[in-house]
C-alpha cells in the first residue's frame, strides 16, 4: 500500500523528484524490451512505448494498492462479513478481493461490510487511499499528455523552418540579414524551456517517441543546436545575431540536455557530421572558412556527441541537408 501511494505521489506531485522507483523501473524495462523487439527504424511502432508505459504504471499502482489492502483484510479471517445470506458469515477470499475492489474505487456496496472496531477504520482508509490514488492517476495522465503536446509543437515549429540546420539558416536569410530571428528564437526557447521542466518532472516523456520525423523532438533539438552553432561560429562576425540572444537560446538547449541522464541517454561514441557551409556560401550568406568553423566545433565535441546520442536513442538519423 505504501509503495503504491508513495510512488504515485512521488511521480505525480514531486516536480524535482522525477519518477518514483517503481515508475522508473517500469519505464526503463518497457523501453528496453521494445528496443530489443523493434530493431528496425520503424518509429511508428516505438511511438507506442509512451502509452504502454503509462498504462502499465497505472495498473501497477492500482494492483499494489489492491493487493496491499487484500493482505490487510486477509490477516484477520473475520475482518469482513458477507450479508447476502440469511445468516451473516465471514467473507471468503473472493469476497475480500471484491470488497477491496469496490472500496478503493469508491463505488460502495452493502453486500460485504467490515466488522466493528478497527476494521471499520481500515475500510475508511481503504476508500480514502483509493480516492487519493485516482487523483494522482488523473494528475499524472493529464500532465504527461500536456508534455507530449509540447514536444510535438516544438518539433513542428523547428522542422517547419527546415529539416537541417543549413535549411533553417537559408529559410530565415533574406539576402541582407535575419529579420524576425529574435522572435523565432524566443518562441522556440520558451517552448523548449517548458519541455525541459516537464521532462524533469515526468521522465516518461523521454519515452514518447515521435511517429514521424516532423513530430519528434530529438532531431528537432539537434537541428536547433546546429543552427545556433552556425549563427554563433559559422557567420562572419559583423553578420552574427546579438550575442545575448544566442547565449540565451544555447543555454536553454544546455538545460534540456541535462535532463537526458534521467532517461539513461548518454553521449554517442562518435561526433556527428559538421554542418556544411558551402550551401550557405553559394546563397550569398557571409560565412567563415570551413577550417575556422571546424576549429570552433572542437570545443563543442561533448555537447554534439550528447545530441547524437539523443537522436540515435530515439532511432532517428542525424539531420542532414538536402540543399
Amino acid at each position: 500500500m505504501l509503495l503504491s501511494l508513495v510512488d504515485a505521489l512521488w511521480t505525480a506531485l514531486w516536480v524535482d523528484g522525477g519518477a518514483g522507483p517503481v515508475t522508473d523501473q517500469i519505464t526503463n524495462g518497457v523501453w528496453w524490451v521494445m528496443r530489443k523487439l523493434i530493431r528496425t527504424k520503424r518509429n511508428y511502432r516505438l511511438s507506442l512505448a509512451g502509452p504502454i508505459i503509462q498504462t502499465m504504471t497505472v495498473f501497477v499502482w492500482v494492483g499494489l494498492l489492491w493487493v496491499g489492502w487484500l493482505l490487510m483484510y486477509s490477516a484477520g479471517p473475520a475482518s469482513l462479513v458477507y450479508a447476502r445470506t440469511p445468516e451473516p458469515q465471514s467473507a471468503t477470499l473472493i469476497d475480500r478481493i471484491y470488497f477491496v475492489a469496490f472500496t478503493i474505487s469508491t463505488m460502495g456496496n452493502g453486500d460485504i461490510y467490515p466488522r466493528r472496531g478497527g476494521w471499520e477504520i481500515a475500510a475508511s482508509l481503504t476508500s480514502l487511499s483509493g480516492m487519493l490514488l485516482i487523483t494522482m492517476v488523473v494528475s499524472f495522465l493529464l500532465s504527461v499528455i500536456g508534455g507530449v503536446t509540447t514536444k510535438q509543437s516544438l518539433a513542428s515549429q523547428i522542422t517547419g523552418l527546415g529539416n537541417s540546420a543549413e535549411e533553417f539558416v537559408l529559410d530565415i536569410w533574406d539576402g541582407k540579414g535575419f529579420p524576425g530571428l529574435d522572435l523565432q528564437l524566443m518562441s522556440i526557447s520558451s517552448q523548449l524551456g517548458t519541455l525541459t521542466e516537464q521532462q524533469l518532472a515526468y521522465p516518461v516523456l523521454h519515452r514518447y517517441h515521435g511517429a514521424s520525423y516532423q513530430d519528434a523532438s530529438a532531431p528537432a533539438v539537434a537541428i536547433l543546436d546546429d543552427t545556433l552553432t552556425i549563427l554563433r561560429y559559422g557567420l562572419q562576425e559583423p553578420y552574427r545575431p546579438p550575442p545575448a540572444l544566442l547565449k540565451s537560446a544555447r543555454s536553454t538547449v544546455q538545460n534540456y540536455l541535462k535532463t537526458l541522464a534521467s532517461a539513461s541517454i548518454y553521449p554517442a561514441d562518435q561526433v556527428p557530421p559538421m554542418p556544411k557551409l558551402e550551401a550557405l556560401r553559394q546563397a550569398g550568406i557571409p560565412v567563415v572558412s570551413d577550417e575556422e568553423f571546424r576549429r570552433s566545433l572542437d570545443q563543442l565535441t561533448h555537447r554534439r556527441k550528447l545530441l547524437l546520442g539523443l537522436v540515435e536513442r530515439n532511432s532517428f538519423r542525424w539531420p542532414h541537408s538536402t540543399v
